[in-house]
């Protein structure tokens, strides 16, 4: 990307036309000037004003609508910043983005242009900018909840509390290094650093020992089905994604291979996998698909493991987190589903795919079983580029309480290269080459 800092940018920043209502938005030192041209004013800041847009050559209406002004640093960018909330016609939407284009020191936005300049004015740190990504991307009630809280600075609060300690414990040792003489620097004064850095790193462990939770909730839990031939697997998934995703019929082993199907289940993003039948067979194919369905099931979130009768021997791999479901329970009839209510203590839950019952009780316990029911912590990592920030941290504050009898020098120096690999994950130290790859995730108008 190529920016100007000294331009001023301009964005459809709403949907695309036709809209009943359209938001351009405007920012840089030239606003003032464009505002004073199109609608012949600056509005008072944080007011809506009504205005008539005019072309500045002709003076022909371009349309009539609100008009807002954010004036400098008091802005999302921290730029003066303006939004005309005009008709979403295609036409006036292009009149409109046409004006803006002839006035001298005016340009379109790159993507994510005005999400940077929040950043590189101090408006906002890199962490709670991917969680505005995240908002702007977000699908489910979860990963929203999630976002919300990223954006307004859960992690951002939490890593620069972290770093302004280490900083701290880096003057106390060279407070202990330059001043040793002076009568008025305690002779142990470099002993609460390396507590300091102590609490801070056992902060750092527990953080990271989340069983990449948030990274689970922004990018989907995957749920497995398991069982064998004709234990209602396809059925299920047709069920809940409510469409015919996966083919059902009588025989067996219709389905060889995975079937993946992503959806918002309850509000959390989850992709189900349909998997093949487990049984004995000779087919190559199908052995293969088998072998596919056990692997998946290892590395999956949850297993659903169905059986229509009560029988779970063959469907449960081992050391995965599981849900047993006991299927086809239509097909029961009244005096053998009264024995079943009685015996079926083995299953988790029981329904029936084609009539619905039970299936309400099924995604609540998905949920349960997804541990989404527990309070959401206010930080949580989101992202592979945290998580790899805060592990070389802690990967520096470990080797410090392992080198305990190093040079003074030596640890000084692995106290400020923890303090830095937190700064590179908010922006502060050291990420030019990283922002490309951020503000690449924009919309145009972001």
């Amino acid at each position: 990307m190529t920016f100007g800092r000294d331009d001023t940018i301009f964005a459809l920043s709403s949907g695309a036309a036709p809209s009943g209502v359209a938001v351009i938005r405007l920012s840089g030192k030239g606003v003032r000037f464009g505002l004073e041209t199109l609608i012949g004013d600056v509005p008072p800041p944080r007011l809506a004003a009504l205005r008539t847009l005019r072309a500045p050559d002709s003076g022909e209406i371009l349309d009539r609508g609100l008009v807002l002004f954010f004036a400098a640093p008091a802005s999302f960018t921290g730029e003066d910043v303006a939004e005309l909330q005009v008709h979403g016609g295609r036409a006036v939407i292009a009149s409109i983005l046409k004006t803006l284009a002839s006035l001298p020191g005016y340009r379109h936005a790159e993507a994510g242009e005005f999400t940077r300049r929040a950043f590189e004015n101090g408006r906002a740190d890199l962490t709670e900018i991917e969680g505005l990504a995240d908002l702007v991307a977000a699908e489910t009630e979860m990963q929203r909840r999630l976002a919300i809280r990223q954006a307004e600075g859960g992690l951002r609060r939490l890593y620069e509390d972290w770093r302004r300690r280490l900083i701290r414990a880096r003057a106390l040792v060279e407070a202990g290094l330059d001043f040793v003489d002076e009568e008025d620097v305690p002779a142990d004064v470099m002993a609460p650093a390396w507590r300091e850095a102590a609490e801070v790193a056992g902060e750092m462990a527990g953080h990271l020992d989340d069983q990449h939770f948030g990274e689970r909730v922004r990018d989907g839990f995957e749920v497995v089905l398991l069982g064998p031939p004709n234990a209602g697997k396809s059925s299920l998934l047709n069920a809940l994604v409510r469409r015919e995703a996966a083919i059902v019929t009588a025989e067996p082993g219709t389905t060889r291979d995975l079937i993946e199907v992503s959806l918002d289940l309850a509000g959390h993003a989850v992709t189900l996998v349909d998997t093949a039948g487990l049984r004995e067979t000779e087919s190559v194919v199908e052995r293969e698909g088998i072998a596919r369905a056990r692997r998946r099931a290892g590395a999956a979130d949850l297993v659903l493991g169905l059986s229509d009768n009560d029988s779970w021997s063959e469907t449960i791999p081992e050391g995965a987190p599981v849900l047993r479901v006991r299927t086809k329970l239509d097909l029961v009839d009244s005096d053998s589903k009264r024995i079943s209510d009685r015996t079926d203590h083995l299953a988790d839950i029981a329904l029936s795919a084609r009539t619905g019952e039970g299936m309400d009780g099924l995604i609540r316990a998905i949920g349960e079983a997804l541990d989404l029911a527990r309070p959401m912590p206010t930080a949580l990592i989101t992202r592979a580029r945290q998580r790899d920030g805060i592990s070389q941290a802690l990967s520096h504050l470990r080797e410090l309480e392992r080198e305990a009898d190093r040079a003074i020098e030596v640890k000084a120096e692995l106290l400020r290269s923890a303090a830095d690999a937190l700064g590179r994950v908010t922006g502060k130290v050291d990420v030019e080459d990283l922002l490309d790859v951020i503000f690449a995730e924009f919309c145009i108008g972001k």
